[in-house]
Formats: C-alpha cells, structure tokens, sequence
C-alpha cells in the first residue's frame, strides 16, 4: 500500500476511535511493520503476535493441537482460532486480525491449497469475516500481497463502518 494510502487508513481508525491488534504467522510481522509506517498509528495498533510455529500457536494464542493436527497451521480453521486468542489477550482492540498461509512449498501444499494460499480472519463488532486468497510470486512477493490485501480489506470494512454509523446517527436525530 502506498504511503498516502496507509496515512489514509490509520486516519481512519483515528477518526472513528477504533484500535487494531494482529497474529501473524507467514507475514512474520510484516503487518505490524508496514502500519507503523502510518502517521498516528502509535494510537491505533496496540500490538502485534508473530506465531510462526504451531507450538507458539498453540501456547500464546490458545489455537488447540487438534485443530492443527486435523486442518494443518495453514488453514483457515487456525485462522480463526488465532484470531480468538488474540482477542482474549487484547479485548479492547476494535479490529482483529490473523493470517496464515503459505509463502513457500513443503509444509501443507496440495493442490486444493497451492503455494501462496493465504488465510485471514478479521474480527471487528463480535462477527469474524473469513477470507482466502491466492497469490503468485516468491515467498517476499506473497508477504506483501498479503499486507496489501488485508490493509485494502481493513479500508473497506472501515467504510462500511462509517456507513453504519452515519446511518444510526440520523436515525438518532430523527427520534
């Protein structure tokens, strides 16, 4: 995402009061190292969780031996156990975000979940949104794809938001 475009999106979270936590596993903090980029962003991320291995996981983010067993780390059932347990941690976070996937070959490749198979889940008002994407490239290529998905995802869900809002608040004058 470009510069302007991430100052665009912090603002966002600014303006309507909202914070921002990720768990990350193939991104390996990437998420969190490109939003810092962002002009106000020490007021919106409250912190980011790099569990690249199924036993950190397991332990810092609670997501259980046999769903990791049973669907693999690059699966959108861990996703959304990762997601859960970074919402444990940080309840206060408005937007949560997880991703897995896979960058490289070995691991859980198959032809259903090919190279670049990427997982998220955003949690955002109690409802998690799950979403799956295919990139093409090197592992670095995919990262950032992934980054850029995700923060073009948040400036989108982010509208709707305001949409919501700008709705509810007319219905309040109204009454």
């Amino acid at each position: 995402m470009k510069p302007n475009d991430l100052n665009t999106l912090a603002q966002k979270f600014l303006q309507y009061k909202l914070t921002l936590a990720f768990a990350e596993s193939c991104t390996a903090g990437l998420l969190a190292s490109e939003f810092v980029k962002a002009f106000g962003s020490s007021e919106v991320l409250l912190g980011s969780v790099v569990t690249y291995h199924p036993i950190a996981k397991q332990r810092l983010l609670g997501v259980k031996k046999e769903t990791l067993a049973l669907y693999t780390a690059e699966s959108q059932q861990v996703t959304n156990e990762m997601v859960m347990g970074l919402h444990k941690h940080l309840p206060t976070a408005d937007i949560c975000v997880a991703v897995t996937g896979l960058c490289g070959g070995g691991a859980s490749e198959s032809e259903e979940k090919p190279v670049g198979t990427m997982y998220f889940t955003v949690l955002h008002q109690k409802r998690a949104y799950e979403l799956r994407e295919q990139f093409t490239g090197d592992c670095d290529k995919v990262r950032l794809l992934a980054v850029d998905y995700i923060f073009n995802y948040l400036n989108t869900l982010l509208d709707e938001y305001a949409e919501q809002h700008a709705g509810s608040a007319i219905e309040e004058k109204m009454k």
